[in-house]
């Protein structure tokens, strides 16, 4: 009798464990509150039984698709125009899923470490912008993961709006991207928010980039050994795009942000080939996106000796030398940092002007949207004549505080000049002209390198154009 009961109570769980393998399911990249991309393919897929007949219904288009052998399906929804005003997508298989409130807008990834993963209520936002109703901004945050292979779910709890103080848990720089990009487009904006602090750019970078950066020098064995020996959950090469970035392959972009450096920070030319080759990885996975980065702030104690304390200069060219790769753009924010802190805690600026770019680039708006850029310079005698690109409506001497901008009437400041043997002395700097800086020092009588805020912490620079972008780092040497 015993023995028959235990064999009915077999039989019972067998039948239950059948039926919910049977069930439909939704990755966690889809759940309420998503953010469809608008004017693309969209996909929609997930996991069912073996021959399971699934049906997608939203915002009046119905699909039908059987799920392979592997339990997996896929449909694909046409193009949709940009929708506020939430609708339920359902999914019906032996089950039914519905998901609601899913909106149709702008899709963008916000990867990275620590500054990148910086929360809106970390003293980064106002207190409307923290408790406020901004629930056209939504983000999907997963855990702190990583992973040998490429996974095909996430460890979060989904979407979720920016309502009720949710938003205090967002990307601060996200956040303010998402809300100059709302001011502008007013269509819901999804961020997909995948970072980690203390990351390094390897870690989320595909397997592929390897094979192009064999050529380079740069092995994959090499950087694996280095990184072996980091932190807890950062040792694994590729570990990151691997349990955060992988499960949202299928899934419509817009774009990507990346504020990522701090932990390559000793790093030149390689991060500039690092970073090439993911910006290609990626374009393999979500297709020709645009892919905007935050140049390094300035940070730690300031050295008046031009020769001393350079720590991130070289990082920073390596990241203004990937402005030569199609579609991308950089927000320099070396007048934003703080000395004692590596997390400014001003990310509205940084987020503005990550959104300057892609308004300008990817929407269509006439909007200034980037930082004067070395063009070259002509020694001539005692005088070094640096021209610019991107000067705007004309170079000035500028002030950045918190969400403003101001002009001043302090000297120029930032600029060295060295002669043959390298060693660099303060110019006497003055604008002569709409994108022309001279420089001179009584210590240079015959100049052949120019320097702007090649330090760490180059503090006190202030060369901006008139629409109040400050000038990029640079060296010719």
């Amino acid at each position: 009798m015993r023995r028959m009961k235990s064999l009915a109570f077999l039989w019972i769980w067998m039948v239950m464990v059948s039926v919910v393998v049977a069930d439909v399911r939704l990755p966690k990249t889809l759940t309420s509150y998503a953010v469809l991309q608008r004017d693309v393919p969209v996909k929609v897929w997930g996991w069912a039984d073996s021959g399971e007949k699934v049906t997608v219904a939203f915002n009046g288009q119905t699909v039908e698709t059987t799920a392979g052998e592997d339990g997996k399906w896929c449909v694909t929804l046409q193009p949709m125009a940009a929708k506020s005003e939430g609708s339920d997508l359902v999914v019906t298989g032996k089950n039914k899923l519905t998901l609601s409130d899913v909106v149709v807008g702008e899709v963008w990834i916000c990867s990275g470490q620590s500054n990148m993963e910086w929360r809106l209520g970390s003293q980064s936002g106002t207190e409307e912008e923290c408790n406020g109703n901004y629930r056209f901004i939504r983000f999907n945050r997963d855990g702190y993961v990583v992973n040998e292979t490429p996974q095909e779910e996430l460890t979060g709890n989904g979407w979720v709006a920016c309502e009720n103080g949710n938003q205090k848990q967002c990307t601060a720089v996200g956040f303010h991207f998402a809300l100059a990009l709302y001011e502008k487009l007013n269509v819901p904006i999804g961020l997909i928010h995948c970072n980690w602090g203390g990351s390094r750019i390897e870690s989320w970078m595909p397997e592929d980039c390897w094979e192009m950066l064999k050529e380079k020098g740069i092995s994959r064995d090499e950087v694996a050994k280095s990184m072996s020996t980091r932190k807890e959950g950062h040792t694994v090469v590729g570990g990151m795009y691997n349990a955060k970035l992988a499960p949202w392959r299928n899934y419509a972009v817009r774009g990507a942000i990346w504020y990522q450096g701090c932990s390559n920070g000793g790093e030149s030319l390689t991060y500039y080939e690092k970073q090439k080759a993911m910006i290609a990885s990626w374009r393999k996975i979500w297709g020709d996106i645009p892919f905007y980065w935050v140049q390094l702030a300035n940070y730690t104690a300031p050295s008046e000796n031009p020769n001393e304390r350079l720590g991130w200069g070289p990082l920073r060219d390596a990241q203004t030398k990937c402005l030569e790769v199609a579609k991308t753009g950089q927000a320099v924010t070396i007048d934003i940092g703080e000395e004692k802190d590596i997390h400014p805690r001003n990310k509205y600026d940084v987020g503005r002007r990550l959104a300057a770019w892609a308004l300008a680039n990817d929407y269509g708006f006439d909007v200034p949207f980037a930082s004067p850029l070395f063009q070259s310079v002509k020694c001539d005698g005692a005088k070094a004549i640096v021209t610019f690109n991107h000067a705007g409506n004309g170079l000035v001497v500028g002030k950045q505080e918190p969400r403003k901008f101001s002009l001043s009437d302090a000297p120029l400041y930032g600029f060295a000049i060295a002669g043959a043997d390298k060693k660099y002395f303060r110019a006497t700097a003055k604008i002569v002209g709409k994108d022309t800086v001279e420089l001179t020092c009584e210590a240079v009588p015959e100049p052949k390198f120019v320097r702007y805020a090649w330090q760490q912490n180059p503090a006190g620079c202030n060369l901006y154009n008139a629409e109040g972008f400050p000038a990029t780092p640079f060296t010719t040497e």
